[in-house]
């Protein structure tokens, strides 16, 4: 006798959940080329769980396939996670789908997370959403994060901070008169780099390192 065939959702939870990320790829495919709101509390959680990057994305996609108005509230309640890659993971998802009803979501928390990864994510949401004419106050908290972490994690807050355009600089110069050489640094990388996109991150540090180093002996003059 013929085994009754599989219910689709019960199909695809299982597919998200099979040991093998192959099998979790194809599944999170198959979710996002037939949208169906009944996946999204699955992907959500997948989300925050997932080990592997692409399978990470590929569950994004999907997530972003379904209404917005469906999955942006359930990102939101995911920002609340004590898991870290469930807030990195819902901060990408909202930068993709740009939805700003989010963006009184991405809290100054968020933006100084302790966690790099998490941190970064909301630089990059925060850029994507911010409402027309909060691009100054959201330029003083990102430059709060200057000198952070390590150089994958300065060219992150770098890119973000040029994304919002000339008027970081008011903000740049300000943080380049900082008693921290770390941040001195950072924001003269970032001026450069503003200056000239084609500039690559390293040379701009070594560059900025000369500068940061006359601007501390002078202040100390």
């Amino acid at each position: 006798m013929a085994m009754p065939e599989q219910d689709p959702t019960t199909r695809a939870h299982q597919g998200l959940e099979n040991s093998n990320s192959s099998a979790r790829l194809r599944a999170a495919l198959a979710v996002g080329t037939t949208p169906d709101p009944r996946f999204i509390d699955k992907l959500v959680e997948r989300c925050a769980i997932e080990p592997d990057f692409h399978v990470r994305e590929m569950l994004t996609w999907a997530l972003i396939r379904q209404p917005a108005s469906m999955t942006v509230p359930k990102l939101i309640d995911e920002l609340r996670s004590e898991r870290t890659q469930a807030r990195s993971q819902a901060l990408h998802t909202l930068s993709k789908i740009g939805d700003r009803q989010a963006w009184p979501a991405i809290t100054r928390a968020l933006l100084t997370d302790a966690d790099d990864e998490v941190a970064r994510s909301a630089w990059r949401a925060a850029v994507a959403l911010v409402p027309e004419g909060q691009e100054p106050q959201l330029a003083v908290v990102l430059a709060t994060q200057l000198g952070r972490g390590g150089s994958e994690t300065q060219l992150s807050l770098s890119r973000a901070l040029i994304a919002l355009g000339e008027m970081i600089m008011p903000t740049l110069r300000a943080a380049m008169t900082d008693p921290a050489p770390g941040v001195r640094q950072h924001a003269i990388v970032t001026e450069r780099l503003l200056r000239d996109p084609d500039a690559g991150f390293e040379f701009a540090i070594e560059a900025a390192k000369r500068v940061a180093a006359l601007g501390g002996t002078s202040q100390k003059g």
